[in-house]
């Protein structure tokens, strides 16, 4: 079976500079959740999610957020045969076992909406009938900061099903040299190749549900999603879902360290990308850059188990 540093080391072949951002996406494609990657255009947001996809042998689909895009566009649509005099159901690109959202935020609320059942139940509902989606499933959303023109908030509902949301940033400049050195010739995107099954995928994604979690590590995940809900700056803190999400992703963010075991270090890793998007705030208190900082004091604060 293949292991996790072989699929790190292949998406780094196109990502310079940015392991802690791989190391983070491979987590979330553990622990089963859903991407979100949030940065200013052209800082490699869907070439990750493009490499991450590649380096999977699994079916694939690319979703271009527009303005004028239907949730039937996302899910399929019924159309009726007039050879059997009835109606057909026609897939749509949410079948597959990789999604890419690409600017998620440039569709309108409607249009995202019609993601959350996939990505929450792994089942989509079209005409009174449910279809089942694929096993894994995998979304990568990407989205540009709100103060571009022609963007909508995603729904604080929608935000709660991402497992994980990271930035991307800009490179230092040798890593910059480094990336105009690796695309003279041809983007790597084009020679990489898969380095997983969708069988060895689900049974990396088994071996994440069976590492070891001791009890001070449960007491420290629910201390530090308890402290959220009581800051007078929060308006609601972080929910059950949200605190079943980071128990999940530091599972996760072990096997990428090639560890059995949870160790508090890992929790610390893994509290910002899934819980700051999660947060919502009071009217005094607005923006990701707030919650960061919510979340890093709260993890000065609360004790750490020994």
């Amino acid at each position: 079976m293949v292991n996790i540093s072989s699929l790190i080391r292949n998406v780094e072949k196109v990502i310079v500079g940015k392991t802690e951002a791989v190391e983070l996406a491979v987590a979330c494609l553990l622990a089963g959740g859903n991407l979100l990657i949030e940065d200013v255009p052209g800082t490699g947001k869907t070439t990750l999610a493009l490499a991450v996809a590649r380096s999977i042998q699994a079916s694939f689909a690319r979703i271009q957020f527009t303005a004028d895009l239907l949730p039937t566009d996302i899910t399929g649509v019924s159309v009726y045969n007039q050879g059997n005099s009835d109606f057909e159901f026609r897939r749509g690109p949410i079948f597959n076992h990789v999604v890419l959202a690409d600017e998620i935020n440039r569709g309108t609320p409607r249009v995202q909406s019609g993601l959350l059942e996939a990505m929450n139940e792994r089942q989509v509902s079209v005409d009174g009938t449910t279809y089942d989606l694929p096993a894994p499933f995998f979304v990568i959303a990407t989205q540009n900061p709100l103060t571009f023109a022609g963007t909508y908030p995603l729904l604080a509902a929608q935000l709660d099903r991402f497992l994980v949301k990271l930035k991307l940033g800009y490179l230092q400049p040798e890593e910059e040299i480094a990336m105009l050195h690796q695309q003279r010739i041809a983007h790597p995107l084009d020679q990489l190749t898969a380095v997983m099954t969708v069988d060895e995928l689900l049974a990396l994604q088994k071996q994440t549900r069976e590492i070891t979690v001791d009890d001070t590590i449960y007491r420290y995940i629910i201390a530090l999603v308890h402290a959220t809900r009581n800051s007078p700056e929060i308006r609601y803190g972080i929910s059950h879902r949200g605190s079943l999400a980071l128990f999940n992703a530091v599972r996760a963010y072990a096997m990428v360290q090639e560890r059995a075991y949870v160790i508090p270090d890992d929790v610390k890793k893994m509290a910002l990308p899934v819980l700051a998007h999660r947060l919502v705030q009071t009217s005094d208190h607005r923006g990701h850059e707030f919650a960061e900082q919510l979340i890093t004091r709260l993890l000065e604060t609360v004790p750490v188990p020994l």
